[in-house]
């Protein structure tokens, strides 16, 4: 089974429903999945140097006190799938095109789905700046690729137009907000689904499938 995720890699939901996903993962253990991420920026406008967490978050939800009870909610979500988010060590809002990029090219080193665990724990456990080459070209050495390459390509901003081109195919297709996921080409999943969605969705693409009528030989 083929999954898509389309995902940013500030949003908290993203990691959540990542969880949520592999909670769905472990009760189909025979189930062969091939998972693929894709980018969606939430705030493309973001300074390429990113921007001052405090000021940020007041600017978007208008005030810290109605910022504090929104992330309240999220870190609660967190806790029931065991992430142990740390809002308050993040210092900078950073714009996620180049994260974005790092991911793109782990999934070509084969370590795609680890790559995007690493940069959502640096972040929202860490409080990292992954929108940091530094920060960036450390969380490629932790998932084993090769550094030096990974600096190049970064200073290079290798891919950038290929990576903003599918987040624009993203919206073109009517994704608004993350995360998405795509089963098979055929089914969608918005939001982070508790496991008993992802779990439905499995079982019908696979009666389907078992269902659907054998080539002739």
């Amino acid at each position: 089974m083929k999954i898509d995720i389309v995902s940013d890699t500030v949003c908290p939901w993203c990691f959540i429903g990542k969880r949520k996903l592999e909670q769905a993962l472990a009760e189909r253990p025979d189930l062969d999945v091939e998972i693929t991420w894709h980018p969606f920026q939430l705030h493309p406008d973001m300074p390429k140097g990113g921007a001052d967490r405090k000021e940020f978050i007041a600017r978007k939800f208008g005030s810290h006190e109605r910022a504090k009870d929104l992330y309240e909610n999220v870190k609660m979500a967190g806790e029931t799938v065991k992430i142990p988010f740390q809002f308050e060590k993040i210092e900078r809002s950073p714009n996620t095109l180049d994260s974005h990029r790092l991911i793109r090219w782990a999934y070509s080193a084969g370590c795609q789905d680890r790559m995007v665990e690493i940069l959502f724990r640096r972040f929202f456990i860490d409080g990292e700046d992954i929108g940091d080459h530094a920060v960036l070209i450390a969380a490629a050495e932790e998932a084993g690729m090769d550094t030096q390459l990974v600096a190049d390509l970064l200073a290079k901003n290798a891919d950038s137009d290929i990576v903003s081109e599918e987040d624009m195919r993203a919206r073109q297709m009517g994704i608004s907000g993350v995360p998405f996921f795509i089963l098979d080409n055929k089914y969608a999943l918005s939001g982070a689904q508790d496991a008993a969605a992802f779990l439905a969705a499995f079982d019908k693409i696979a009666e389907e499938v078992a269902s659907a009528p054998s080539d002739p030989e």
